[in-house]
């Protein structure tokens, strides 16, 4: 839909992948130019070739009989949904799973509370993602009163312990916590409410997440604090923008595996204000508890 001057009466989102595969494509009487940012073009063809590693990766494991899980948290908003969906495009579906559970149904909160996660471990050659996981009751469940304190304290007792088990028996394990801003969240909680495509999004938690935004920084903290032990450490990933956090989140992980034909380690290097560790975030939260203005999401 066009007005009378020929212009474009909405904006239009092309899909990613888009412009580059369109980047050599002649004129012609049916086609119409479309201007994008170069550093947009920049990162078609970065997120290409780290895709590409992460084949490469997926092939290794496989003929391995590996095991990797990752485990993504971090507030609403903070784009850990759509950097999983970048690593997964193109990888073998056979061998990829995300787990993104529901609330636990009646049976499920008589068990183990481990029980239903355990389940979802990876077997030889997969790659597993966990979009929200059992770190719901270090922030979401006590913020919310989904949890009791003495669960939430237990919790943060034994989580360590699973995850040792679970690195000495082989499985190669990431814990992103994705950081957003208190401003850049609320954009995009607006942005949620406008566009029908992302309206699926929208949660009940998502209208409080602003509101008790100093609470989940103090269970953040508590969180850290508990559980970034040196076999299974947190990876702190800034995303208010989000294009540079996929980036690095996958260069993390590609930098940290062994696979054949990788790429030079110049390729695969971070960005340090990008990435960062969890013993760096609790000396930035230390320094910054009085004054909350200062702490990242």
């Amino acid at each position: 839909m066009t007005k009378n001057n020929d212009q474009p009466d909405q904006k239009i989102r092309l899909i990613e992948g888009t412009a580059l595969k369109n980047l050599d494509t002649k004129p012609g009487k049916e086609k119409s130019k479309i201007w994008i940012k170069n550093w947009h073009l920049a990162y078609e063809l970065e997120l290409k070739k780290l895709q590409i590693e992460l084949m490469k990766l997926q092939r290794h494991m496989k003929e391995k009989g590996e095991r990797v899980l990752l485990i993504f948290e971090g507030r609403d908003a903070a784009g850990k949904g759509g950097t999983i969906k970048r690593f997964t495009a193109h990888l073998n579906p056979r061998h990829t799973r995300v787990v993104a559970l529901l609330k636990p149904n009646e049976t499920e909160t008589t068990q183990w509370y481990f029980q239903r996660y355990v389940s979802q471990l990876p077997s030889a050659g997969e790659m597993v993602f966990f979009d929200r996981s059992w770190y719901n009751r270090a922030m979401v469940e006590p913020v919310m009163g989904f949890c009791t304190d003495e669960q939430n304290k237990r919790f943060l007792k034994d989580v360590p312990l699973l995850e040792e088990l679970l690195v000495k028996d082989g499985i190669r394990l990431f814990k992103f916590y994705f950081s957003v801003s208190k401003e850049v969240q609320k954009k995009r909680f607006d942005s949620r409410k406008l566009d029908p495509l992302k309206q699926y999004k929208l949660s009940a938690v998502d209208n409080l997440a602003q509101k008790y935004w100093d609470q989940y920084s103090v269970r953040k903290f508590q969180m850290l604090s508990e559980t970034n032990r040196t076999k299974a450490p947190w990876t702190i990933i800034r995303s208010d923008i989000k294009k540079l956090a996929r980036l690095n989140c996958m260069k993390y992980v590609l930098s940290n595996m062994d696979y054949k034909d990788k790429l030079p380690k110049k390729e695969l290097e971070v960005d340090p204000k990008i990435v960062i560790s969890g013993i760096d975030e609790l000396k930035h939260m230390e320094n910054n508890l009085m004054k909350p203005s200062r702490l990242h999401g």
